[in-house]
């Protein structure tokens, strides 16, 4: 394995991790940006482990 197999999941975690980041910062909108970005990072990371 090499890590060009893992490339495709680089986008989708790096979503997750901005977002956690966005979702801690203690301000409404920041956290609820945090929360959607946590979202859709967690949904697309399910796809692609699908894949």
């Amino acid at each position: 394995m090499s890590l060009a197999d893992y490339y495709d999941e680089i986008e989708p975690v790096t979503m997750l991790v901005v977002g956690f980041v966005l979702f801690v910062i203690p301000e409404p909108a920041t956290s609820a940006l945090g929360a959607g970005l946590m979202l859709l990072g967690s949904a697309w990371w399910f796809y692609e482990w699908q894949r």
